[in-house]
């Protein structure tokens, strides 16, 4: 069993992540601004934008899962200000910094969560995260990078902005996003499986036009609106962050989630 460091264990991908490798028998510590006062692993403080800490994160760590990043628009939804910027000192400065301090540390596997199409995507948010994610294939260290696509409770989030609206013009672009739980058990499974480099991406088990999914969010809650399909093409689906992928499914569909949601 490794020892582990997470990073970003405090969000939605990280509360999924950490009761997976835990259950899985791993040693789990936790990098994070403010701890918690959660008993069943060990947190350091520390502040990736900064560098603070990251010594003692990673003294005796064997893995480190990299699952920390800054979207303001996963925080608080999209706005106009995020097409022209967006911040770097987690996703690009803070891997920088983890990395060093990774090498020095002689970590034996690096695992960088990332986000499929970035190469696609215009919006400045996946221009950082796409060179956070080339900091670490150019890094000396043994290193896995799994990309997924948006997780359901940023669709979710996206599709409430337009709860307010009688119509709904959106792309009929194909996608699929995934859970957080599928994606936890992927990056659990990467730990110990011995690979290394870029891994098979991730995405939902429905690749199904958007104009769909919110449809099903619409059905579920008994919503009455209008959702009205807008043919694009696949360059701008593409920018604007509407990805599938079909190397690897996930197994909880989106209707399910939103049951339990």
């Amino acid at each position: 069993m490794a020892k582990i460091l997470v990073t970003g264990g405090t969000g939605h991908l990280g509360r999924d992540l950490v009761p997976e490798l835990t259950i899985s028998g791993h040693d789990v510590r936790l990098l994070a601004r403010k701890p918690q006062p959660e008993t069943s692993v060990e947190w350091v403080q520390g502040d990736l934008a900064t560098g603070a800490g990251l010594d003692e994160a990673l003294s005796g760590i064997d893995t480190v899962i990299h699952a920390a990043t800054l979207s303001p628009i996963a925080k608080r939804g999209m706005r106009l200000a995020d097409f022209f910027s967006s911040p770097a000192d987690v996703d690009i400065d803070g891997t920088r910094r983890l990395l060093a301090a990774s090498q020095h540390a002689r970590i034996a596997h690096f695992v960088f969560v990332s986000i499929v199409g970035l190469e696609g995507s215009t919006l400045p948010y996946s221009r950082v995260k796409l060179t956070g994610e080339r900091l670490v294939r150019a890094s000396p260290l043994s290193w896995s990078v799994i990309r997924a696509t948006p997780f359901y409770y940023l669709l979710k989030q996206m599709l409430e902005g337009l709860k307010w609206l009688p119509v709904w013009l959106l792309p009929s672009s194909p996608s699929n996003p995934v859970d957080t739980r599928d994606v936890a058990s992927y990056l659990a499974q990467a730990v110990v499986d011995g690979e290394r480099g870029m891994r098979p991406e991730i995405g939902g088990p429905e690749v199904m036009p958007f104009s769909t999914f919110a449809r099903q969010y619409r059905d579920t809650l008994g919503l009455r609106r209008l959702v009205l399909p807008l043919p694009v093409s696949r360059r701008m689906s593409r920018a604007m962050g509407l990805v599938e992928t079909t190397e690897r499914l996930g197994q909880r569909r989106w209707v399910d989630w939103l049951s339990q949601h």
